[in-house]
């Protein structure tokens, strides 16, 4: 967690969030007013965090990860226009005139960064991220994004890749994934990134297996200058097609 979420939710009065990720924060929480739940109930949490900021009381909403990479902010701020509220940005300092109240998006370390470096450096080129979750984005999109991302040989970092309820989505994106990049593309797999049972392991889109594949993982894969070598994923940037090992920009021979 970085120094200013510590900071920001030892002034707290209210935290409230997902419980898997409220139990993995609960030293810090003594004192505090404290309301967890489960899956599906985001709009319920987000709701209520609106309710008791409105009324003058800090709230801290916890999200793993990054809080506007696939998380909460959004959702907030979802609610708060649905709402006709109006929403003053925290370093203001004080509350504006006619505002509801303050808001700070604290950054984190997104997922796909914490499984990046643990892999390696396989986000060293550009990159796309798609979550294989169709509980509120059809399938049918996600095909369009993978499809895209794959045509336009970005390293992908693949979210919610495998559920209970859908088992066969992953196997379906490499499907997709397959129609436009090789069966040796790298792919590195992290489960639990930073955290208690930590896993990792290097594969290929051809060879992945899906028992190790669950919601708490991410996948990266390659784009087609990615490599895997003593056991580092990383794709490079194009350094060493420009300039010698020396740091000497490499003559350019034109026809």
């Amino acid at each position: 967690m970085v120094p200013e979420a510590l900071e920001v939710l030892a002034r707290s009065e209210v935290v409230m969030g997902y419980t898997l990720y409220v139990e993995l924060i609960e030293d810090l929480l003594e004192g505090k007013e404290v309301h967890s739940s489960g899956m599906r109930k985001e709009v319920d949490r987000c709701r209520d965090a609106i309710d008791h900021a409105s009324q003058g009381r800090r709230v801290a909403l916890v999200s793993s990860g990054d809080a506007g990479i696939y998380a909460m902010a959004g959702l907030v701020l979802d609610l708060c226009r649905e709402r006709g509220l109006t929403v003053a940005r925290a370093e203001t300092g004080s509350l504006s005139r006619g505002a509801d109240f303050r808001l700070q998006v604290i950054p984190g370390v997104a997922a796909f960064n914490a499984a990046a470096s643990i892999l390696g450096a396989p986000l060293m080129h550009d990159f796309a991220a798609v979550s294989l979750s169709d509980h509120l984005t059809p399938w049918s999109l996600i095909e369009k994004r993978l499809e895209a991302a794959a045509l336009a040989d970005f390293v992908l970092a693949i979210y919610n890749p495998r559920s209970k309820a859908r088992p066969h989505l992953l196997d379906e994106a490499r499907r997709i994934l397959l129609r436009h990049k090789s069966r040796q593309t790298p792919v590195g797999i992290v489960r639990r990134a930073m955290r208690e049972g930590q896993f990792h392991c290097l594969t290929t889109l051809g060879e992945i297996p899906m028992e190790e594949v669950d919601m708490q993982s991410v996948l990266l894969v390659g784009n087609s200058q990615t490599y895997v070598w003593n056991g580092w994923m990383v794709t490079p940037r194009g350094y060493l097609d420009k300039y010698d090992l020396d740091g000497a920009r490499k003559a350019s021979v034109k026809k």
